[in-house]
């Protein structure tokens, strides 16, 4: 492997590790908004139980979001630092108002929440929570302009060889950002509805366990209470109950609004990125027929042994085009468009170093775009069904019995994590061979940007040192992974009572009181 492959390798493990914790953080905390809300209003306890216990689990996941994060920042200047000098009259600006105005906003605003259960008066504190979720929300779409202008860029002139912005307001409505911001909103919140379910399916199912609920002969749920489990009582019921039916809602409203922007999103690909579109339907030839399966080699640059075995007429046509009978280019006739537009070969310029004058290979991974398009669908709309299945096995007030349910339950809180990061890898590897991918509609013009991947990264640094710092990051980012499973790991066994600790309160023989372990007790 060269620095290239190493430097990409790097890039794309950190990212999408920390994309990890990203979206639960965005759905999480705007739940946790919704229930603290609802608690304001109606001071019914369940939902001030539930704000406390979600909000907890929030905490954990966006401290390790922030610490995994800030490496993406310093990346961009030490292993693709040709990559920064050729877009920072661009990329920066997005990337600057993330930092100095969103997060600042975001982490402001969550530290006051954190703080001021017990200083701001109940409104404020609100409205602090809120401040937060909408900081989280603005940083996203931040992020994600800056990464709408590298798949589609626009607003801008080339001078001496780079992109100068023009036209900012191009910048930050550009359309594939517009439609990229709801896509991932929803995404997010499809993670949170999954989180909600699992974990509340968990604590019913424990409740029927330890004998706590029990089920009358008409099957409907009679919550009890264990004086001798902290919490354990009838308004414990209450919040796993309506956490798993809010989780459950959530879920289904999520896919079907991802399902919608997707579709607009995709229209926007076959436009702007025909070959990043006809690599994940492994669409060798034009036509109108979408692959549900293909066999062969889908790696295979040319298709020459691709067929598809599973196929719906006039699908693919629809999800382009939006009738049903227009032919959509495939892999071997955009080829040729392709290298007529950019050239076969890289440039024969030392910033390309040893892979000067290669052959560029304009279809990107087909496995990759082929089977994460269909990972990202097929996760989510699997979270979706179990998300119906849930609230219909719910009707009478509990989960069943069975612990294979249980844990297919807790299992199913990964399903929309890997439809987020399949979409995330489809995205960006179906991007390649450039970094920035050219715009169609300036083809042939003076303005005409784009930017090869091979050329982004920086020439100054050795294979052998981003090698140590990819070991590094990867043995570094395992460690945050065993405490972060553990931190949620054990706050969630501990229920309500872990977030809340008034409500382990014990006193000893003595009278005397014992002393909470929680290191963020005082916060509550």
């Amino acid at each position: 492997m060269d620095a290239l492959e190493i430097a990409r390798w790097q890039f794309g493990i950190t990212t999408v590790y920390h994309f990890m914790m990203v979206p639960l953080t965005i759905g999480l905390g705007l739940v946790v908004a919704v229930m603290q809300t609802v608690w304001f209003r109606t001071r019914k306890p369940e939902y001030l139980r539930m704000t406390k216990f979600w909000g907890k689990l929030f905490l954990i996941n966006f401290i390790m979001g922030v610490a995994t994060g800030l490496v993406q920042e310093f990346q961009f200047g030490m292993a693709w630092s040709e990559y920064s000098r050729f877009v920072g009259d661009v990329f920066g600006a997005p990337l600057a108002l993330e930092a100095l105005l969103a997060f600042f906003v975001e982490s402001t605003f969550l530290g006051l929440w954190i703080f001021g259960w017990k200083l701001l008066r109940p409104g404020l504190h609100l409205a602090a929570l809120w401040c937060a979720v909408a900081g989280s929300a603005i940083s996203a779409y931040f992020i994600i302009v800056a990464n709408s202008w590298m798949q589609h860029p626009v607003g801008v002139k080339v001078v001496n060889g780079h992109p100068v912005m023009t036209d900012a307001w191009a910048v930050f409505t550009n359309n594939t950002a517009l439609v990229a911001v709801p896509h991932t909103l929803l995404g997010s919140l499809g993670v949170a509805g999954a989180f909600l379910l699992g974990i509340s399916w968990y604590h019913l199912w424990q409740r029927r366990k330890d004998g706590i609920d029990t089920v009358g002969e008409d099957g409907r749920v009679i919550p009890g209470e264990n004086p001798d489990l902290p919490g354990r009582d009838r308004i414990d019921h209450r919040v796993w109950l309506r956490s798993l039916r809010i989780g459950a809602v959530v879920a289904m409203i999520s896919f079907a609004g991802t399902a919608v922007t997707g579709d607009i999103q995709g229209k926007l690909m076959f436009v702007q990125q025909p070959m990043k579109m006809a690599a994940a339907e492994a669409a060798c030839h034009d036509g109108t027929s979408f692959s549900v399966l293909s066999v062969g080699d889908v790696g295979s640059k040319d298709c020459s042994n691709v067929a598809a075995v599973i196929e719906i007429p006039g699908l693919l046509s629809f999800l382009a085009h939006g009738d049903f009978n227009t032919d959509v280019k495939g892999v071997n006739s955009l080829i040729p468009q392709y290298q007529a537009q950019y050239g076969k070969n890289l440039p024969n310029n030392p910033i390309y170093g040893d892979r000067a004058g290669e052959a560029i290979q304009y279809v990107p991974v087909m496995e990759v775009t082929y089977w994460g398009f269909r990972m990202m669908i097929g996760f989510g709309g699997l979270a979706a069904l179990a998300a119906a299945v849930a609230l219909y096995l719910t009707r009478k007030g509990t989960v069943p019995q069975a612990r294979w349910l249980m844990r297919l339950a807790v299992v199913g809180i990964l399903a929309p994590f890997g439809a987020n990061a399949a979409g995330w890898i489809f995205t960006e590897m179906g991007r390649q061979p450039f970094v920035v991918a050219p715009n169609p509609s300036m083809a042939g013009s003076f303005d005409q940007v784009f930017m090869f991947t091979a050329a982004a990264v920086s020439p100054g640094v050795s294979a052998g040192e981003l090698l140590t710092s990819l070991i590094v990051f990867c043995v570094v980012y395992a460690a945050l992974m065993v405490v972060e499973v553990r931190l949620l790991w054990r706050y969630t066994r501990g229920g309500v009572a872990s977030a809340m600790p008034e409500l382990a309160e014990k006193h000893d023989d003595d009278g005397e009181h014992k002393q909470s372990d929680d290191v963020l007790a005082f916060a509550y």
